[in-house]
């Protein structure tokens, strides 16, 4: 039986959310729709030819007019904490686009909340959900070529070639860090199975760039299993372009581990033990895949009342990675990353 949804968010984002992985679902369906700016409801109802009575301005007539179990998050970041406040309060399950919540202190307070309600707080970190991603975390898991000792990670994207006026991407704010190294920081954790705990992070925005805050950066990040990250990224590189979750090549004691996935190029893993010959990886059948893996998690975690592998909880530590690299970048010195659940310096940004 599918689990009912209230999906909260219908920009482009929020639509392709609904036409691409929703409407295409066994186990979910959408029962009402949620927008508070009138003319992208009015907008949404058309292209997707959703039915008026159940597209609502608000969450609280959505929730007081139709039976839900649940609600999905995708509206921009400044919508995320009222709305899964007012879910969690009203006895729903929450799955949320990243970045979860604009600080630290709310995302705790909303993981705090979830467990007072007894209900599931899951981050959609979709990029977990995929062939590569998953061969690599159990090569790692393994240690079929011993520990990881250091780890290089490119991505590289050209998304400054559109006109600058009103284009929403250029005025997000630290549009890598938080739109989308955020997916790449998740990896990290997810794939060497360690924690964070200092980062270094150098950002930029060259005169040429048409966006208002740094597109690139470069960062060492120290993990507590001893795992040295070296991570560039950019959204204005004139280089070849890389798959989403970029490059990675991992150094371990007994070889190297390379990856790419989800893009242009397929999926592949590629191992080379020192003093044998590069051989390609077979990769598992992965039947869900990016963000129908996330709803897929997400629904059995509400059926089976099992914590989802990227719960709230969890991904506070992704959160505190990234907001160390903001807090980096901007003091131009290195941040040893705090208890998540204690953070020391607060950064917001409504702009998001």
């Amino acid at each position: 039986m599918a689990i009912r949804l209230i999906q909260i968010g219908l920009g482009g984002w929020g639509q392709n959310w609904f036409r691409d992985v929703v409407s295409q679902s066994k186990v979910a369906e959408v029962v009402a729709w949620v927008e508070i700016d009138a003319q992208a409801l009015a907008d949404a109802q058309q292209r997707l030819n959703l039915p008026s009575n159940r597209c609502f301005l608000n969450l609280d007539e959505a929730l007081a007019t139709v039976q839900a179990d649940a609600v999905l998050i995708t509206a921009s970041l400044p919508g995320h904490m009222p709305a899964a406040r007012a879910a969690l309060l009203a006895g729903k399950h929450v799955l949320v686009e990243k970045p979860f919540a604009p600080t630290l202190a709310e995302a705790s307070e909303l993981v705090k909340l979830a467990e007072q309600c007894q209900r599931i707080v899951m981050v959609s970190q979709n990029y977990r959900f995929g062939p590569a991603v998953r061969s690599a975390r159990e090569l790692v898991r393994q240690q079929i070529l011993g520990p990881v000792s250091s780890v290089e990670i490119d991505f590289r994207r050209s998304a400054n070639t559109v006109p600058a006026t009103n284009h929403r991407h250029y005025q997000l704010w630290h549009p890598l860090l938080v739109d989308m190294a955020i997916h790449h920081f998740d990896l990290m954790r997810f794939i060497l199975g360690q924690e964070p705990c200092q980062v270094t992070c150098k950002t930029w925005n060259p005169p040429w760039s048409n966006f208002v805050e740094p597109p690139a950066a470069s960062l060492t990040i120290t993990f507590d299993g001893g795992t040295i990250v070296n991570y560039r990224g950019s959204w204005i590189s004139q280089g070849p372009m890389t798959n989403w979750s970029g490059d990675w090549h991992m150094d371990c004691e007994g070889g190297q581990i390379a990856w790419t996935g989800r893009g242009e190029l397929p999926d592949k893993v590629l191992l080379r033990a020192t003093g044998k010959r590069l051989r390609a990886v077979k990769l598992p059948a992965v039947e869900f895949l990016d963000r129908q893996g996330s709803l897929q998690a997400f629904t059995q975690a509400v059926e089976s009342g099992e914590v989802p592998e990227s719960s709230g909880q969890d991904n506070l530590k992704t959160l505190a990675l990234m907001f160390a690299a903001i807090e980096s970048a901007e003091s131009g010195l290195p941040v040893t990353i705090s208890d998540p659940a204690v953070p020391a310096t607060q950064h917001t940004r409504s702009g998001y």
